[in-house]
C-alpha cells in the first residue's frame, strides 16, 4: 500500500488537509481580495457581523475590517510557522545527528546544551528573546526557533543511534566514505519520516507562540496578526465579540488540522505504529 493510501485512510488527516489548503489559500488570496492595508479604517467602529455587506465579519474598535486582518493575518503566521521551524531544523537535525553518531564527549557535550535551553521554560525565553530583540518578524522568528530546536535535536539523536549500527552504515565506514557523507548522505535520508511528523507538530506550535506574542504586545507593530487581533478585542468580549472570535477561531483550526496532518503522516510514515493503535 503505497503512502499516499495510508494517509487517505486516515479521515482525521484528510480533514485536516482540507482545512490547512483552505486556510493557505485564504492567505494567498488575501492581497487579491483585500488590497488595501487591514490597519485602514474602513468603517465606523463595532459594526456587528453583516451589518453592513461589505464587512461581513464586523469591524474592530477603530473601524479596521476584521475580514481584512483575518485573512492578511493568516499570510504572517503561516510565514512565521514554517520559517522558525526551518530555522529549528536547521539548528536541530545537524546537532542531533553529530551527537547521535559520534557519541562520547561529543554527545555529551551536545545534550548538555540541549538541555540548558530545555530547563528554561519555552514561552518565557521567547518572551525574554523578544524583549531584548526588539519586537519584529524577524526577532519572533529567531525566538521561537531557539525555543524550538531541541527536541529536535533529540529526536534525531535517538534516530541516529539506533541507525549507526546497521548493516548498510557499516558498509560505508568500510569503503572508507568520510563521515560527513556518512551522515548526511546515509544515515540522515533514514530519519526522514519523524522529522517530517515532527516538523508539522512544530508549525501548529510555532503559530500558537506567535499568537501568544502578539497577544501580549510583543508582535511586530507593522504587520496584522492573528494574536494582535485577539488581544485588541479582549477587553470588548462582551458588546463586540467578533473582534476576538474569528482570528481566536482560525489559530485553533490551523493548530488543529497541522496536529491531524502530522498524525496522519505519522501513521502513513509508520505503517506498524497505525495498526497498534
Amino acid at each position: 500500500m503505497t503512502f499516499l493510501r495510508r494517509f487517505a485512510r486516515h479521515r482525521g488527516a484528510l480533514i485536516g488537509l482540507v482545512i490547512l489548503l483552505l486556510i493557505v489559500a485564504i492567505a494567498i488570496a488575501a492581497p487579491l481580495l483585500f488590497p488595501q492595508s487591514p490597519w485602514r479604517m474602513v468603517g465606523r467602529p463595532f459594526l456587528a457581523p453583516y451589518a453592513l455587506e461589505r464587512f461581513p465579519l464586523g469591524t474592530d474598535a477603530l473601524g479596521r475590517d476584521v475580514a481584512s486582518g483575518l485573512m492578511h493575518g493568516a499570510r504572517v503566521s503561516l510565514m512565521i510557522g514554517l520559517v522558525s521551524t526551518s530555522v529549528a531544523l536547521l539548528i536541530g537535525v545537524p546537532l542531533g545527528a553529530l551527537a547521535g553518531y559520534a557519541g562520547g564527549i561529543v554527545d555529551d557535550l551536545a545534550m548538555r546544551f540541549t538541555e540548558l535551553f530545555q530547563t528554561i521554560p519555552s514561552f518565557a525565553l521567547a518572551i525574554v528573546l523578544v524583549a531584548i530583540l526588539q519586537p519584529s518578524i524577524t526577532s519572533i522568528v529567531i525566538a521561537i526557533a531557539l525555543v524550538s530546536w531541541p527536541p529536535v535535536t533529540r529526536l534525531v539523536r535517538g534516530e541516529v543511534l539506533s541507525l549507526r549500527s546497521r548493516d548498510y552504515v557499516q558498509a560505508a565506514i568500510t569503503l572508507g566514505q568520510r563521515t560527513p557523507r556518512i551522515i548526511f548522505g546515509v544515515v540522515l535520508p533514514n530519519t526522514i519520516a519523524p522529522i517530517i511528523v515532527m516538523a508539522s507538530l512544530m508549525i501548529a506550535s510555532a503559530i500558537l507562540l506567535e499568537s501568544a506574542l502578539s497577544f501580549l504586545g510583543l508582535g511586530d507593530p507593522n504587520l496584522m496578526t492573528w494574536g494582535y487581533m485577539v488581544g485588541a478585542g479582549r477587553t470588548r468580549l462582551i458588546e463586540a465579540w467578533w473582534i476576538s472570535f474569528f482570528p481566536g477561531l482560525a489559530i485553533f483550526l490551523t493548530v488543529l488540522a497541522l496536529n491531524l496532518v502530522g498524525e496522519g503522516l505519522s501513521d502513513a510514515l509508520n505503517p506498524r505504529l497505525g495498526r497498534e493503535r
